[in-house]
């Protein structure tokens, strides 16, 4: 009989597998799909010689991670490139601010008036990411903060929504900026604990950057796969789970897939009927003949590029989206991985990376849309475009079925379930079925390439097991 048996070899799914196997436990993963990857995948999805990352691209999280960190990934092909600036936010006047590694270079680009208040807001925290983010992505019942103090004031400045934050900035250029960073979860800026996100994102940016990884977003799963197999554990692709009796006989079994997923096939019944799906994402990937051509100098050397030049504009859509309906004027996030990482395209070409929010299950267009907005800061952009796959939300739910309507974040990332995933609980990877864990980003600490709601999984099953073999 196996120890574990993790379904989904999604970064959290593979993470779990490698903490366990790294404690000698024996372990299998059964993924559904033909390659290993979930929400970390690298595919020709335009033209050849044009590779695209189908969902995530910028790793923030994923470069600071505690549970990357503890793992020797370089070894297994996995190199992180920064660009020179992690990000810009183009306003229509010809400017952008920047979101810096420098804070004096990504407060003076915010105005004179904000500069000293940016420096005031992130100051306390400069210096303690790697001790902070353990604290703050852990569990407080299997890891005592190392900084229960840095712990307790981050929190404090982070539980207050948006509005909290906002008033610290007297212009709005600091303001869309900030509201840029916050949407990033793709849920209301008025929102418990969204300060915190827009803060947590800014230090990323300060601490350890935002890079991409050489060859895209893939290297990240294969490096966790080949460790995992230097480990002995195996991994099963193109394997669908339907039901538990599908899988071989363990002792615990660890689901990277939603929590509708997981009750369906562990037989669990209305175990998560209250778990929300929030808003989804409509996302284009572009072949490009050139560089995208931005008005603003700044984004020409960014790696990600924010497209909502004020906050009102972003609050808008936001609002749109979560609230049912498509936005005329989308917020975008956009990724430019073949400035660092050239192999991304052929030579003299550009792959480009871009998604607005429309509302959960939407099966309409936004390409024009989106389009427009990049239009409205790189005039002349659609004249470069070879090539384009367009995935609404039902394409989103296709590619990978922990995106329910297209919630790429595996779950409304808004209200309480931002802090408390998947449910009220204190021991949120533990199930009513005492051998099935979730160890998926629908669980603490919740969406992002970081592999901590995996790592935390791991650690409950380990107990479990300790225990176990201690009786």
């Amino acid at each position: 009989m196996l120890d574990a048996v993790v379904v989904g070899a999604g970064p959290n799914g593979l993470t779990a597998a490698v903490e366990l196997a790294r404690r000698g436990r024996t372990v299998e993963v059964f993924e559904a799909k033909e390659t290993v990857g979930g929400g970390a995948r690298t595919e020709e999805l335009t033209l050849p010689g044009f590779r695209h990352d189908p969902c995530s691209a910028v790793h923030p999280l994923g470069i600071g991670s505690p549970a990357f960190a503890g793992m020797p990934l370089d070894r297994y092909g996995l190199e992180w490139l920064h660009p020179e600036l992690p990000m810009a936010h183009p306003f229509d006047d010809g400017t952008a601010a920047v979101l810096s590694r420098s804070v004096a270079e990504t407060a003076a680009s915010l105005g004179p008036r904000d500069a000293g208040a940016y420096r005031r807001l992130l100051s306390p925290y400069l210096g303690t990411w790697d001790v902070l983010v353990r604290d703050f992505m852990s569990l407080p019942l299997t890891a005592l903060p190392r900084d229960p103090v840095g712990l307790a004031r981050f929190a404090a400045a982070g539980l207050p929504p948006y509005s909290w934050l906002m008033r610290r900035f007297r212009d709005d250029r600091a303001r869309a900026m900030m509201a840029g960073l916050v949407a990033h979860v793709i849920a209301p800026l008025t929102g418990i604990a969204t300060s915190g996100v827009g803060l947590l994102f800014a230090l990323a940016a300060h601490e350890k950057g935002w890079p991409l990884p050489r060859g895209g977003s893939q290297s990240i799963a294969d490096a966790l796969a080949r460790h995992l197999a230097d480990l002995g554990g195996t991994v099963h692709t193109g394997f669908e789970v339907k039901r538990l009796d599908d899988l071989p006989p363990a002792r615990a079994y660890l689901f990277d897939t939603s929590p509708t997923a997981l009750a369906r096939i562990a037989g669990l019944g209305r175990s998560y009927e209250n778990y929300r799906y929030g808003a989804a994402a409509f996302k284009i990937d572009y072949a490009l003949d050139g560089p995208v051509p931005w008005t603003a100098e700044e984004p020409r050397r960014a790696g990600t590029v924010q497209i909502g030049p004020s906050s009102r504009e972003i609050a808008t859509a936001l609002g749109a989206a979560t609230g049912g309906s498509a936005p005329a004027t989308p917020f975008l996030i956009t990724a430019q991985p073949s400035l660092v990482d050239p192999s991304r395209a052929p030579e003299g070409k550009h792959v480009f990376w871009a998604y607005g929010h429309v509302p959960n299950g939407w099966d309409g267009d936004l390409t024009d849309a989106i389009e427009r907005q990049i239009e409205r800061f790189a005039p002349g952009f659609r004249d470069r475009v070879l090539a384009r796959a367009t995935a609404g939300p039902p394409e989103l739910e296709a590619r990978n079925a922990n995106y329910v309507g297209g919630d790429i974040a595996c779950g409304a990332a808004s209200g309480l379930q931002l802090l408390l995933r998947p449910t009220v609980s204190l021991f949120p990877h533990r199930t009513r079925h005492p051998s099935v864990f979730l160890c998926s980003a629908a669980s603490w600490p919740g969406p992002g390439v970081h592999g901590m709601s995996g790592h935390n999984a791991a650690k409950a099953v380990w107990r479990a097991l300790r225990a176990a073999d201690a009786r």
